[in-house]
């Protein structure tokens, strides 16, 4: 997963049209918006890491994750599900201990067990890429929103998808953090009609 907190200091082209949800001048949400939200992912480790970390924002703004992703990437060895699938309770007390990340045990104990859900399914030969993006049959769903506002919270995709992960043993992966997910991975593409990154996401396929 590449480094988005690494944002060059002038960084910012607050004259750029952009989704709603992004604070004009914030650097960082700024950087993540035109460079990673929205492009289309097919790494199993990376997709199952932005899936953790979209649990891990479960009560809290989206911009709390993205501001701790470095310690988070430090403190869970580099968002590996083979190592963290092998954590143990020694690994649980650390990581309670650090202040760079969210010290919550549940989201803790999420992690480990959906590490552990995701070595399961390949081992039984399921490719995590293909098997998530199935769930938008293989290709991003292009929506066409005015406003970012516009667009829904879960979807018909994101309620399966959810239900279908619980069902292999994941946490924090409700329909509405699926819904985010998706958007965030480009299986579904909400950029707003508006905004200046919005047909670069559509004509690049996968990162």
């Amino acid at each position: 997963m590449n480094r988005i907190t690494q944002v060059p200091q002038d960084y910012d082209h607050p004259d750029l049209p952009r989704c709603g949800w992004v604070p004009p001048g914030d650097r960082l949400y700024c950087h993540y918006h035109d460079h990673v939200w929205g492009r289309p992912v097919h790494d199993p480790k990376s997709l199952w890491a932005k899936l953790v970390l979209d649990g891990q924002q479960a009560g809290l703004a989206w911009i709390t994750i993205l501001r701790k992703r470095d310690n988070f990437m430090a403190a869970y060895d580099g968002l590996d599900p083979d190592v963290i699938a092998h954590y143990t309770d020694a690994d649980r007390a650390r990581l309670l201990d650090n202040p760079g990340i969210i010290r919550s045990r549940t989201k803790i104990d999420a992690t480990i067990g959906n590490a552990r859900a995701y070595l399961a399914m390949r081992d039984e030969g399921v490719d995590f890429s293909d098997w998530l993006w199935s769930f938008v049959g293989g290709a991003p769903i292009v929506n066409e929103w005015a406003r970012c506002t516009d667009a829904p919270v879960k979807s018909a995709e994101s309620e399966a998808m959810s239900k279908a992960l619980k069902r292999r043993g994941f946490k924090f992966v409700g329909p509405v953090i699926c819904y985010a997910f998706m958007q965030a991975v480009g299986m579904v593409n909400d950029h707003s009609l508006d905004c200046h990154v919005r047909a670069e996401t559509i004509s690049r396929r996968s990162t």
